[in-house]
């Protein structure tokens, strides 16, 4: 763990990555470039300088030998310093487009290797961004899914229809989505009154979905497609208002929105299945 004074009035940034060419490499571009560079080679002594000074910028490498350690550390100057520009490198360019979603809460992925005059430019644009951002009002998950109902079930809706296996089925756009408020209704209630993830509870919504999609003629596959392309629509709905969230709970509500689709799943394929059995009497 180093840091390097360079000068006085330079933007500070904490360098992450456990690759010590990586690290020399960097710094030195860094501080060529007038930054003032700390490095850190583990999550571990990240933390710790997220924890005791105040820093800038976060460049960190996303795939350290931790599970998930490019998140834990922005997470955390996410908390510290919510101002902070935080940039994670990746060395897989496809990853970089299944970054941007609601479980990231970097401003940027950069993908490596990168050329350094293009990287100090990032930073740079980064940083005059950051001194023109007003800080919003954190708003809960619950609070955002409720608000933005209508625009979660439109972007469902754009999705579905440009699945040629869901709209085999001819319907119109009400009875295609006619289900979609009461179901979001029922998330928004269990995020704000939680319980134990895995614990049942019955989704009266995915019970009449699942029986009306079986008189409908829908697929078993065709129901658990909708309800994959409904997870996206709520996580992209959450991406969009990044700026607000409460990221303090983050994790967990979106551990509780997997869990209340998962189990709102269960629920519409069961009812399905006994609506067939009902109606092959």
């Amino acid at each position: 763990m180093t840091g390097e004074q360079v000068g006085t009035g330079m933007p500070k940034v904490l360098l992450v990555d456990d690759n010590p060419v990586m690290i020399t490499t960097l710094r030195a571009i860094l501080q060529l470039s007038q930054f003032h560079v700390t490095t850190a080679t583990n999550v571990v002594e990240a933390l710790h300088l997220i924890d005791t000074e105040d820093f800038d910028v976060l460049l960190s490498d996303l795939h350290m030998p931790g599970a998930a350690d490019g998140f834990t550390v922005v997470s955390a100057m996410r908390h510290k310093n919510p101002q902070a520009i935080t940039l994670l490198f990746t060395g897989f360019p496809a990853l970089k487009e299944a970054m941007d979603t609601i479980l990231l809460q970097a401003d940027e992925v950069l993908v490596k290797p990168m050329a350094p005059d293009a990287l100090v430019k990032v930073i740079r644009e980064r940083l005059k961004e950051a001194g023109m951002r007003v800080q919003a009002d954190a708003e809960r998950v619950a609070t955002i899914l409720e608000r933005d109902a209508l625009t979660t079930i439109a972007d469902w809706l754009g999705r579905v229809e440009r699945e040629h296996e869901l709209t085999y089925v001819p319907l119109s756009r009400e009875a295609r989505t006619g289900h979609l408020p009461k179901l979001i209704e029922e998330l928004v209630h269990r995020l704000r009154v939680p319980r134990e993830l895995g614990t049942k509870q019955v989704s009266e919504a995915a019970v009449a979905h699942g029986k009306i999609r079986q008189t409908q003629g829908y697929s078993i596959s065709m129901i658990v497609e909708e309800s994959r392309i409904l997870q996206v629509s709520i996580f992209d709905t959450l991406r969009k208002n990044l700026d607000t969230v409460d990221f303090s709970l983050l994790l967990m509500d979106v551990m509780t929105i997997a869990d209340e689709c998962d189990s709102q799943l269960k629920q519409t394929l069961s009812s399905f299945m006994a609506q067939a059995a009902e109606s092959a009497k």
